[in-house]
């Protein structure tokens, strides 16, 4: 098995975190990370920048851990956000609820800002009721939370 040397451009679930220098199997690079702007070739030019983001990185992290423990404290305060979706006559809803909507609804209803891409559901947010989700605040620091799906009119 032949191995790319990449360095990740985004955070990769079960792989690593942006700016990270990771190897994995050529059809993994090719077919998946780099078509998707995930990743790119690792050169010794590039380690360089690399090494910079790292400690522009370090150097936010340890300002921001407390943030984030900050907000983790009002989302655990608040512990349920409702997001209301269109429903059809089923009582299905039309699509899902995206991580972006429950990135608004938590904005609009606590005030805490949280990046939609940190949110993690188990499952589509496919239907009306409670549905639980993770938000990684930080390497070291996330909380849970429901969110309620709740029915909207259909408007005609």
């Amino acid at each position: 098995m032949m191995t790319t040397k990449l360095i990740l451009t985004h955070d990769v679930t079960n792989l690593g975190a942006a700016g990270e220098v990771v190897e994995v199997k050529d059809g993994y690079a090719r077919n998946y990370l780099v078509p998707r702007g995930l990743a790119a070739k690792w050169t010794k030019g590039a380690q360089k920048q690399i090494d910079q983001m790292t400690a522009a990185r370090r150097r936010r992290e340890i300002a921001s851990i407390e943030d984030a423990r900050a907000v983790r404290d009002a989302l655990q305060e608040a512990r349920l956000v409702t997001v209301r979706a269109t429903v059809g006559a089923s009582g299905r809803l039309f699509g899902a609820v995206s991580t972006a909507d429950v990135a608004e609804a938590v904005k609009a209803q606590t005030g805490q800002t949280v990046d939609r891409r940190k949110i993690v559901t188990t499952s589509a947010l496919k239907t009306v009721g409670d549905h639980a989700v993770t938000i990684n605040l930080h390497p070291e620091v996330s909380v849970s939370l429901t969110v309620r799906v709740t029915a909207a009119p259909v408007v005609k």
